[in-house]
């Protein structure tokens, strides 16, 4: 073995560590962000899940071969997304381009060209392990949001028997009972989901009766305020103008909160500089290896741990519930028998002896 191949062991094994105040969480301390590398790493074969960029440029590829949008047009948008480094402004002038004029915002062709892009999901899950473990979460109460428009988690979930649940901003009253806990399958789409083009808005000013409804940002902040966030493929969440909106720039005192980041580590200098950078926001950043193909199976162990504390309640459980049900009925009758010990009297029999007898 040469020295580089026992760099890349010794780098691989660090990658393998976990941070004891991450593992040691309960998974109902734990709201977990979703962004397109989850994506990216079950299907693989969608270009468009791979990044906020492959999916404007799918969006514009499939309206060219729809002709649901001008030529020159068309070759604009493609410059754009090249030149321009807020591609949400990008998205939002495309999905604007191709509604209707009358100044009514629902979507028309852009809705078409979505299900072009994202046509038969299902068929395309290649890999699986991050639903599985994201799941896994889930059924101990971990929380999920999601920046992504696709739908695969809740596809997956559904294979399994799972009752999933997708939810976007727009209905409040869900998005109240999610935030509370009581949706456990519940996956909230802060973007909008694409079976839902009208649901969709792509800038923080489409979002106004969000932010100006006390009650929702209370209930949404107040989860980044009391819950530990898992950012689990998310490249560009924190640049998001929407979950700044939401998040960041409206919870106070973020250096005090204990965020967590999942990060592929390319560049040395530049993953410590922005771990620096991070706990300005309360979040840790923590590297799950030098190559994407780690981040599978670095998501299984991280939720594997996790999964493997001890409820706190469970140590309140009686242990004659440990036992199970023929240990409680034992227990029952020496109780029973204790009781009637302690409540017996004595009486003085025809003969003169003293016997015991139970009360009636």
């Amino acid at each position: 073995m040469d020295s580089a191949e026992r760099a890349t062991n010794r780098s691989e094994q660090k990658s393998r560590k976990f941070l004891k105040s991450l593992v040691r969480k309960q998974p109902q301390d734990l709201l977990l962000v979703i962004g397109t590398g989850v994506s990216a790493a079950v299907a693989p074969g969608i270009p468009a899940l791979c990044s906020w960029r492959s999916c404007i440029e799918a969006v514009i590829e499939a309206a060219d071969q729809l002709e649901v949008l001008h030529p020159g047009d068309v070759a604009e948008f493609r410059k754009k997304v090249v030149k321009e480094r807020d591609l949400l402004v990008v998205a939002h002038d495309l999905i604007r381009k191709m509604s209707p004029r009358t100044g009514d915002a629902k979507p028309n062709f852009f809705q078409d060209c979505l299900m072009e892009v994202f046509d038969n999901l299902e068929q395309h899950i290649q890999n699986p392990v991050v639903l599985q473990s994201i799941l896994r979460l889930m059924e101990r109460g971990t929380m999920v949001l999601t920046t992504n428009y696709d739908n695969l988690l809740e596809i997956f979930g559904q294979q399994q028997s799972k009752p999933m649940e997708s939810l976007d901003l727009k209905d409040k009253d869900k998005v109240l009972q999610w935030a509370k806990g009581h949706v456990k399958y519940g996956v909230l789409h802060i973007h909008g989901l694409y079976a839902d083009p009208c649901g969709m808005v792509l800038d923080p000013s489409g979002y106004k009766d969000v932010t100006q409804d006390p009650e929702v940002m209370e209930a949404l902040q107040n989860l980044y305020r009391t819950k530990s966030f898992l950012f689990v493929g998310c490249g560009e969440t924190l640049r998001d103008q929407i979950f700044q909106a939401l998040f960041l720039y409206t919870v106070k005192n973020k250096v005090d909160l204990e965020h967590y980041m999942l990060v592929l580590k390319e560049n040395e200098d530049q993953f410590f500089k922005l771990q620096a950078d991070m706990l300005l926001h309360g979040i840790k950043v923590v590297s799950y290896g030098n190559c994407f193909e780690s981040f599978p199976e670095y998501v299984q162990d991280l939720s594997t741990q996790i999964c493997k504390q001890r409820s706190p309640d469970a140590d309140r459980v009686d242990s004659t519930t440990l036992l199970g049900t023929s240990c409680v009925d034992c227990a029952k009758r020496r109780l029973g028998e204790s009781s009637n010990d302690q409540l017996k009297r004595p009486r003085l029999a025809d003969n003169g002896s003293v016997e015991d007898v139970a009360p009636l």
